[in-house]
């Protein structure tokens, strides 16, 4: 269909047909749309799993494949799942989508975010969508890498995430940013730290083991959690939220 001049011209045969008013255009890649148009064209498409607003653009998910998205999808939600079953004021997401104005719905992996009442950025509005950049942000990038490191990396840092966690699992590595001032910079392991165990300054006691989860040692990296669970630093965390609901 031509478009001329930013007018749609109906092609053929089509002048003739009825218009209706009440029809929601399907999303379609590339499109330029305000977040509240975006919101009304994803919202009707129950088919459509994953979609993104960045900038105004339209983003369409990709088929899933299980090797490079679902299978590591599961594992890091697991491993974030226990983490917040034992750690209250957080929570956590799976494909929520999360509203960062003005021009942007993004739609991470999964995330971690603070409780309003510890302070957190990112709220539920009344509509039930996330808005606000959340603290934490885990991204599984096979075909998405180019705009999971670029475009969505910019969004999060000028939301204000503290973390942002990219499992590139076509080249077997995981990218871990920090927040540092107004920048995501990369996460500097220490010397004497050899197994490369992240250890998250945004949730204390939450540790990830990248070595064992990409050698596909689970056990290990369940362990390197609990480790982080038991750890004094989660205890003082989990009780400042305890001594700050008490008062």
């Amino acid at each position: 269909m031509a478009i001329v001049s930013n007018v749609q011209v109906a092609s053929a045969g089509q002048a003739d047909r009825p218009s209706n008013p009440d029809r929601v255009p399907a999303l379609e890649n590339g499109d330029r749309l305000s977040l509240a148009e975006f919101e009304r064209r994803y919202t009707s498409m129950l088919d459509v799993k994953k979609a993104e607003l960045i900038q105004g653009v339209v983003y369409m998910g990709s088929p899933v494949r299980h090797n490079e998205h679902g299978g590591p999808h599961l594992e890091i939600a697991g491993l974030l799942m226990i983490y917040k079953a034992h750690t209250p004021g957080v929570d956590a997401g799976d494909n929520s989508s999360v509203r960062i104005r003005p021009r942007s719905v993004l739609q991470p992996d999964l995330l971690l975010r603070l409780d309003a009442a510890r302070g957190g950025q990112c709220v539920v509005a009344q509509d039930g969508y996330l808005e606000g950049a959340p603290e934490l942000v885990f991204e599984i990038a096979a075909s998405s890498v180019g705009i999971d490191s670029t475009d969505k990396l910019n969004l999060y840092e000028r939301g204000g995430t503290r973390e942002y966690l990219i499992w590139r699992t076509e080249d077997r590595q995981i990218d871990c940013l920090i927040r540092l001032g107004e920048r995501l910079m990369p996460y500097a392991f220490e010397d004497n730290n050899p197994n490369d165990i992240y250890k998250s300054a945004a949730f204390p006691g939450l540790w990830f083991d990248f070595k064992a989860i990409l050698e596909g040692r689970l056990t290990d990296a369940l362990a390197t959690l609990n480790a982080g669970i038991a750890s004094e630093e989660h205890r003082a965390f989990v009780n400042s939220f305890v001594k700050e609901l008490a008062t």
